[in-house]
């Protein structure tokens, strides 16, 4: 009988332990942070992309003169920008962010803890993608599909030509046949003169080319 209550108590006091660690497991597997995110979308779904030679991949880029920033960038043939909402984040500010995503964004995707998901599909605009990122038992992520990015129909593309500098704007008016007088205007003026004069494609393909060939440039986000 003595050993029986020892080896029940045994039993018990592992049960106990055990349901602990599934608590404590559960716990950490909800509180995905944006850095595990990050990392795992940069190592996961964005690897083969950095070794491109003609994409570029960028943390924390600055749009609207900084009014925001998008967490990841992808500069192609379009730029296409990655918002990451984590279990600790919350959603008080993704309308507003979506306002300036919709004006300077050509393709937006949201990557959201299961938390979040059916917030972000409600509120999101039908052309914006969503992943799901979950949190296995070994603490990995896993990344999910549930809606694929389109185009964004609303870009403005002066908004735009805002990741350009102000130097760069001048080079490429200048390059275009504008006289130093007009390059003297204020900045919003060479903004639109350069957005009659260029496609989108054309505007997108110009960021691309001197983001690539900026000299210290993460030293200085302001000028982003």
């Amino acid at each position: 009988m003595v050993t029986l209550a020892l080896g029940s108590g045994r039993k018990i006091r592992q049960n106990a332990g055990q349901e602990g660690f599934h608590r404590l497991t559960m716990t950490n597997r909800a509180a995905t942070t944006d850095s595990d995110i990050r990392s795992a979308l940069h190592a996961k779904r964005l690897q083969h992309l950095k070794a491109h030679p003609d994409i570029l991949v960028i943390n924390e880029l600055g749009l609207a003169h900084a009014k925001s920033r998008i967490d990841v960038a992808v500069i192609n043939s379009c730029i296409h920008g990655y918002e990451i909402k984590s279990a600790k984040d919350t959603l008080d500010r993704l309308r507003t962010q979506i306002d300036i995503y919709r004006q300077t964004l050509q393709k937006l995707t949201i990557v959201a803890a299961s938390r979040h998901v059916g917030s972000v599909l409600a509120s999101a605009p039908g052309w914006c993608g969503v992943i799901e990122a979950q949190q296995g038992p070994r603490g990995g992520i896993r990344f999910g599909v549930v809606r694929n990015a389109c185009t964004n129909p609303d870009i403005n593309p002066v908004m735009l030509a805002h990741l350009l500098w102000r130097t760069e704007v001048m080079d490429l008016l200048s390059q275009l046949g504008y006289a130093p007088k007009e390059l003297r205007r204020p900045r919003k003026q060479l903004y639109e003169m350069l957005c009659e004069t260029l496609t989108l494609r054309e505007i997108t393909a110009s960021i691309r080319t001197f983001m690539a060939q900026r000299q210290g440039w993460r030293d200085h986000p302001a000028h982003a």
